[in-house]
């Protein structure tokens, strides 16, 4: 164990007021973002894209892979099960990105790209 630092009796340390005052950080200017559209948080936006795609294709949609605010609403990134297959590494999995305006009325729906589960990679499509 290493001995303390002495320190001083509290009578000998100055009280809080009378030491100087420390200067405010300067702050870090902020990211500049898009303004979010009225009417729908990111979270519900998701919510919509995803019973959009999952109505429009009828087929397994496994999950909410994107959500970024657009110039009139949303773009709603979604992973969908194009096929099923056995082992489910087989599987055939598509990302479909999915608009939708302020109130979240379906502007307009793509499939981006198709891929086996098993070929999926980290990156962006």
């Amino acid at each position: 164990m290493r001995p303390r630092a002495a320190r001083e009796p509290r009578e000998a340390r100055e009280p809080r007021e009378a030491r100087e005052p420390r200067e405010p950080r300067p702050r870090e200017p902020r990211e500049v973002r898009e303004p979010r559209p009225k009417g729908l948080t990111a979270m519900t936006a998701g919510e919509i894209g995803f019973r959009h795609i999952a109505d429009l294709t009828t087929k397994q949609v496994e999950g909410v892979t994107a959500v970024e605010p657009a110039e009139d609403g949303w773009k709603v990134g979604v992973e969908v099960v194009e096929d099923r297959r056995i082992p489910s590494s087989g599987d055939i999995l598509a990302l479909y990105q999915v608009e939708i305006d302020a109130e979240g009325n379906l502007l307009s729906y793509r499939r981006l790209r198709r891929y086996r589960r098993s070929n999926a990679d980290t990156g962006e499509a």
